[in-house]
Order: structure tokens, then C-alpha cells, then sequence
């Protein structure tokens, strides 16, 4: 039974949608490693210029104490609200191929009427795959390509990019859910989890980002430039190299990440990295940005990702 009237409302200036367009979903919730799908977000948003066609009831998924809303204050009124937003939009890639975006927060609220919606919205548009990303930290090391783990029914994809398939139990995303129901349905779905150096996980790590859109791009055929991003990267990896500390028992360790990765993907993996385009540093650099991020982050082992 259809529930659209609750948890979401389509957009009176939507143009028609052709049916048949891969959907792409980036939520940030529970972890978002090295920002990277935050700024997923923010660059389909910010740089493609989607036009919304279905927005979701903040008032029934979101948990405003939680994720307060952003007001502007000047001098003595307020003068802008801004509160978050979860939306389908229909989007253009840089070529000019449509394809429909989901984005925005993960619900915090009525996690299976917003998986019955989503699949709804899909089968209303015949949407053609299903492709989301998220990403966590790994003890991986920064000078290799960002690996990934593909999940769902593309066995193609996952025998091609799949570098570290587990037997595990952890807490699941909105997105998992939505993997889980488009599966049983049948339908054409890929879930990418991008193994993130876990020093960087704090970081807004633009690297991340460029594999995550190399990842929707092997999936859907899309084409995203990414020029902000990868400009982003190399300042990134500027002020990296600013901080070079010369520690030989950091660049040490990180020589032994390197050794595990390499020994593991030679040994245990056919797939593929992601390969994304910015530039690597060098272990001294990665030296430096490991001893800076630990400075900043005093005693927070337990601290857990939202």
C-alpha cells in the first residue's frame, strides 16, 4: 500500500522523468570516513545542479536534538533557517547523462516506511541499478589506492572491486536496509564501502570522495569531473607535506601497513582498487599527517562515528 502522503511530498516543479535512470544514494549518518560522503553529497548538489522530485518529512525521519537545524544570526535578528534536507532529485552528469540522486541525512526515524517509500519511488520511475556508498576506517595505508567492498546482486562488480570480503556482524545504515529490500526485490543493486586509512577518518579527506564517484561510475557508466575535488586534494596533500615531522617510528609503521597491504592483495584478492585521481604522498608525508591527526585527537579510542 502506498505511504508517500506520510513520509514524503513530490515536488510540484519536477519536469518529467525518464523512466529507466540508474539511482544513486549517498546518506550521511552512522560513519562517513574521511567525509566522503558528505561530500558526495555537497558536490551533487552543489556542482550538478539537480532539480528536486520527491522531498521527505523532516518532522517524521529526523531527530531535530539530535541533528539541530542551522539559523543565522546578525547583530540583533535572525535572518536564514536552514534545516537539513533528504530529497530525489534528478541530476545530469558531466556529460549530460540523467540519473536520479537520493541525498541527504539517514532517518533517524521509520527506518522501514522509508525503505517501502524509496522502493516505491524506484518502481514508479523503473529506476534501471541501484548504487549507494558508504565508507569506514580500516588499519589501511595512505599511499595505496582506496579499496573497497562491494555488496548486493552484481556479482560482476563484486568479483572486479571487492578487495576484502568479511564474515561479520555490524551495525546497520539506512542504506543497508535499502541494499536489503531492492535485493529481495530483484532488483540491480551495488553497495560500495570504501576502506578509509583510519588516521584520516576524521579528516575531511577529498581522495575519499574521488573514489567514491570512481565507484558510482563503475556501476552506472556515469561521468563526474571532479576538478574542485581533485584541486582540493592536491592543497590537501600540500599542507600534509608542510607538516613533516621526519618521525622514523611513524614513517616505520606506516611501512608496515604497507607491507600487510600489499602482502594481502597480492595473496588474497583478484579485484581491483579504486584508483582515484588525486595525488599520493609519501610515507614521510603520511608520517607527518598521522603524528598531527593523533596530536589533535587525545584519548578518543572510544569515540564512535555518527
Amino acid at each position: 500500500m502506498p505511504i508517500s502522503g506520510q513520509l514524503y511530498e513530490r515536488a510540484a516543479s519536477a519536469p518529467p522523468i525518464p523512466r529507466g535512470l540508474p539511482l544513486v544514494i549517498a546518506l550521511t549518518g552512522f560513519t562517513d570516513a574521511g567525509s566522503a560522503v558528505s561530500q558526495i553529497v555537497d558536490y551533487l548538489r552543489d556542482d550538478l545542479d539537480p532539480t528536486p522530485v520527491a522531498v521527505f518529512a523532516n518532522d517524521v525521519l529526523l531527530d531535530y536534538r539530535a541533528r539541530r537545524p542551522i539559523v543565522s544570526f546578525e547583530e540583533d535578528h535572525l535572518t536564514d533557517y536552514r534545516p537539513p534536507r533528504l530529497e530525489l532529485s534528478f541530476a545530469h552528469d558531466s556529460l549530460g547523462q540523467p540519473f536520479l540522486a537520493l541525498t541527504g541525512y539517514e532517518p533517524d526515524f521509520a527506518w522501514d516506511g522509508f525503505s517501502a517509500a524509496v522502493l516505491e519511488l524506484a518502481e514508479l520511475y523503473a529506476v534501471s541499478t541501484v548504487t549507494w556508498v558508504h565508507a569506514i576506517p580500516m588499519p589501511v595505508p595512505h599511499t595505496r589506492p582506496i579499496g573497497t567492498t562491494v555488496s548486493g546482486t552484481r556479482n560482476d562488480l563484486t568479483a572486479a572491486h571487492s578487495v576484502w570480503k568479511p564474515h561479520t556482524q555490524v551495525p546497520s545504515t539506512a542504506g543497508h536496509l535499502l541494499e536489503y529490500r531492492f535485493a529481495a526485490s530483484g532488483a540491480l543493486v551495488a553497495g560500495f564501502v570504501l576502506l578509509i586509512p583510519h588516521y584520516l577518518a576524521d579528516t575531511e579527506y577529498p581522495a575519499a570522495a574521488l573514489a567514491a564517484l570512481d565507484s558510482i561510475a563503475v556501476a552506472t557508466g556515469l561521468v563526474f569531473s571532479g576538478d574542485d575535488l581533485r584541486d582540493e586534494n592536491r592543497d590537501y596533500l600540500e599542507k600534509v607535506g608542510e607538516q613533516v615531522a621526519g618521525s622514523d617510528e611513524l614513517s616505520q609503521m606506516v611501512h608496515g601497513l604497507e607491507e600487510r597491504y600489499d602482502s594481502y592483495m597480492a595473496g588474497s584478492t583478484q579485484a581491483t582498487a579504486m584508483v582515484h585521481t588525486g595525488d599520493l604522498p609519501s610515507a614521510d608525508e603520511l608520517a607527518a599527517e598521522l603524528e598531527r591527526f593523533l596530536a589533535s585527537h587525545p584519548g578518543d579510542e572510544d569515540k564512535r562515528g555518527v
